[in-house]
């Protein structure tokens, strides 16, 4: 309910109502026999470091808003490939390319991101950002072959990697206790629908084929978002940075770039390449590369340097084990988004909206999960996320029962007991882990931590779609879609039963 103007939710209060604090001054007069004379002047004080402004509910609007972009573009474009194929003949490993050129750049330079925004102001990281993304969105939109497109992708991707490292940054910067406690649900909220929403809104487009537009309007639909956004940025966000900035970290960024280059890219694009070479000589490259990574950055850490991930950062057990979960939830989240969208449209012969309409189950018990996450972890504390994993399990049995028993007249209201039930688990997952990761990371630590977490999350996102999603295209041509489908359900029922049993490590009590 909507009580005043400084109150969003029932119970989160934005800023000091009072504004002023009053003091009582007592003056004394001075007595006859004391002399008077002039007052010493009082001694100078030297200013600190002023503190950034508290966030209002539509300052947490945008940066949530600036969330939404990026992850509704990696999962919108699932349902429109087919469209984009026939209109630009661009083959299967192009496609790849078009998703993964995205989720490869985005991924990689995350953590820049996140540094050049404690540098150079977070608010000014984030209109830069968000600007990019905009005019990249554009370039996709009237891309006249897959190649420019391809390319406008890997632009888009770059220019999300400058905007959402802010929005973490921003809202651990200009909120504490309750409030950010809050702030980081609902942006644990806003990540889980928007991957879902995606898939959505993608679909209805696609079909409604707006002035003609086709596949593009699901690329030109964010241009007049992104005005928005930047009116409102311009308006309510305010300005932060680190009291501490450091330069940016070159060798440990180029290191990093080549860790997640030589796993996400052969991993995206074998398959459809064929497993060339060039795949397996990535591939054994990579962990020479992510060894010399964590070797430089823990010397650069020895000597008093500012690493680009700092490895004291990881020694944060909130952190830690919040990263070592969403990896497995992510990569089967990512997996079946990207396999149900084959499966609805080219296994059983739906529409793009049919195709969408079949995730709004899902979509609906997120949400209503991700409202009901504070209270329920106020009371049970961690035990939600591992009640949320249960729950997930117990819906990717049902959508896997449904189509081994009736694949022939599998539907929408077949699949939809199953779909809601998963939606529902990860709706307790999700924004309470995110909450959790950045719980203890400090305030001018932000920026790199909030990198640090969604990098871990994207590229799990993009190794989702090129495992699962690749173990699902290869047997599908032997198996047929259906066991196919059946097998990449039973290995995403494992990585659930992973993060259950990792969950009850987690500390009972979350801040």
């Amino acid at each position: 309910m909507y009580q005043d103007k400084n109150t969003l939710v029932p119970g989160w209060e934005w800023g000091d109502r009072s504004g002023v604090s009053e003091t009582k001054v007592r003056t004394t007069h001075p007595s006859p026999s004391t002399p008077t004379g002039p007052e010493p002047a009082p001694a100078a004080v030297a200013p600190g470091p002023r503190p950034p402004a508290a966030m209002g509910p539509l300052g947490l609007f945008t940066v949530l808003l600036g969330a939404a972009l990026p992850l509704i573009d990696f999962f919108i474009v699932n349902v429109a490939l087919p469209a984009i194929d026939s209109d630009l003949a661009a083959g299967p490993a192009t496609l790849e390319l078009i998703v993964g050129g995205y989720g490869v750049t985005y991924a990689v330079l995350l953590v820049l991101g996140g540094r050049l925004g404690d540098m150079a102001g977070r608010r000014r990281l984030f209109l830069t950002g968000m600007a990019a993304f905009g005019l990249t969105s554009l370039l996709c939109g009237v891309a006249p072959t897959a190649w420019t497109l391809v390319g406008a992708r890997v632009a888009q991707g770059a220019a999300a990697a400058l905007m959402l490292p802010q929005v973490l940054a921003t809202i651990q910067a200009t909120t504490q206790g309750p409030r950010r406690a809050r702030a980081m649900s609902l942006y644990g909220a806003t990540a889980g629908l928007s991957m879902v929403a995606g898939q959505i809104l993608g679909g209805v487009l696609v079909a409604a084929d707006v002035a003609g537009l086709g596949w593009r309007s699901v690329f030109l639909v964010n241009v007049p978002v992104v005005l928005l956004g930047l009116v409102l940025a311009v308006r309510s966000v305010p300005e932060t940075r680190s009291d501490r900035p450091a330069s940016v970290d070159v060798p440990g960024t180029l290191l990093l770039v080549l860790s997640l280059v030589t796993l996400l890219l052969p991993l995206t694009e074998g398959r459809a390449a064929g497993w060339p070479l060039w795949t397996w000589l990535s591939l054994a490259l990579f962990p020479f590369a992510a060894a010399a990574f964590y070797l430089t950055e823990r010397r650069a850490d020895r000597l008093g340097r500012t690493p680009l991930v700092p490895p004291s950062l990881l020694r944060l057990q909130s952190l830690r084990q919040g990263l070592v979960m969403v990896v497995p939830f992510s990569i089967g989240f990512s997996g079946f988004m990207f396999v149900i969208a084959v499966v609805l449209q080219q296994g059983l012969r739906m529409g793009p909206v049919a195709a969408g309409l079949a995730l709004v189950p899902m979509a609906l018990a997120f949400f209503a999960a991700s409202l009901a996450g504070p209270r329920l972890v106020g009371r049970f504390g961690s035990r939600v996320v591992t009640a949320g994993g249960v729950i997930q399990a117990v819906g990717i049995a049902l959508i896997l029962l449904a189509v081994l028993r009736g694949w022939a007249d599998l539907g929408l209201a077949a699949l939809a007991p199953g779909v809601a039930v998963a939606g529902l688990g990860q709706g307790l997952q999700l924004p309470v882990l995110m909450r959790m990761m950045l719980s203890d990371v400090p305030a001018d630590r932000a920026g790199v931590g909030g990198g640090v977490m969604v990098t871990t999350q994207q590229s799990a996102l993009a190794l989702g779609v090129a495992t699962l999603g690749s173990l699902f295209l290869a047997l599908a041509p032997a198996t047929g879609m259906r066991d196919a489908l059946a097998v990449t359900l039973l290995v995403q029922l494992g990585m659930v039963a992973l993060t259950v049993l990792l969950s009850l490590r987690l500390p009972r009590v979350v801040r």
